[in-house]
């Protein structure tokens, strides 16, 4: 095999988005991912500050979302939203494209809308991944994205919320790698949930995954390496969250 337990583990944003979550689900997830080495934990904006208390020194990123699910945030809403994920800690953020736009045709608003938000977090030495929503969007509007992400120096673009009608695909993962200027990575969200699917992703040239299945891959590929498995105790600790 051509790859490392880390070059995997680390391809991985652990998602604590689901609306349903409590402050033990996300202590938990927080602890496991930093045990695991994720790359991030893209976590609701609430509690984003307390996620990179624990996540500091781990070298696991925290990360939030900007104008989750639905993108259709003003502009200003949007960077109000980057700032504070900044100030809580936040080292990606990763921020919803305005999709009603994106299909209205306006790409000049949606050009500054994304470019407001990088140069927020740009700034402040972070990164950024545009989420398409692809599931909503024919090829053009995609292709048309890559191309403005590319001019902005975005940092990644992602196929997905996992929240729409539909998730990464590899012919999405191909196009997005192929219209992409080399300096802007590739995201896959939604419904890449075993090591079989995040290979594929991979051979295509995604660096990062967006996955709540993280503990059970990364079981899997330890498995795969004939590693020791890790083993996890969540426990229930808050404290005072």
């Amino acid at each position: 095999m051509n790859y490392t337990y880390e070059d995997i583990s680390r391809m991985i944003d652990h998602s604590l988005l689901k609306p349903t979550l409590t402050f033990e689900d996300f202590e938990a997830g927080c602890r496991m991912a930093a045990v695991f080495m994720t790359g991030s934990v893209c976590i609701q904006p609430h509690y984003l500050q307390r996620c990179a208390q624990i996540l500091k020194g781990s070298g696991v990123k925290s990360s939030t979302v900007i104008a989750f699910p639905h993108g259709g945030h003003t502009t200003a809403v949007k960077v109000a939203e980057a700032k504070q994920a900044l100030a809580d800690g936040g080292e990606e953020l990763d921020m919803v494209c305005n999709i009603s736009r994106v299909l209205s045709g306006d790409w000049d608003y949606i050009r500054q809308d994304i470019k407001e938000v990088i140069d927020v977090a740009h700034a402040a030495g972070q990164k950024v991944k545009v989420i398409f929503e692809n599931c909503y969007l024919e090829d053009a509007h995609k292709i048309q994205l890559c191309e403005i992400c590319s001019e902005l120096n975005a940092d990644w673009v992602k196929t997905s919320t996992g929240y729409g009608t539909g998730g990464a695909t590899m012919d999405d993962l191909r196009l997005m790698r192929q219209h992409c200027a080399p300096h802007v990575q590739v995201k896959a969200a939604g419904g890449v949930r075993d090591m079989e699917s995040l290979l594929k992703c991979r051979e295509i040239g995604v660096t990062r995954i967006g996955a709540s299945a993280t503990q059970a891959m990364l079981d899997e590929c330890r498995l795969s390496l004939k590693l020791e498995p890790i083993h996890f105790n969540p426990g229930a600790a808050v404290d005072g969250y």
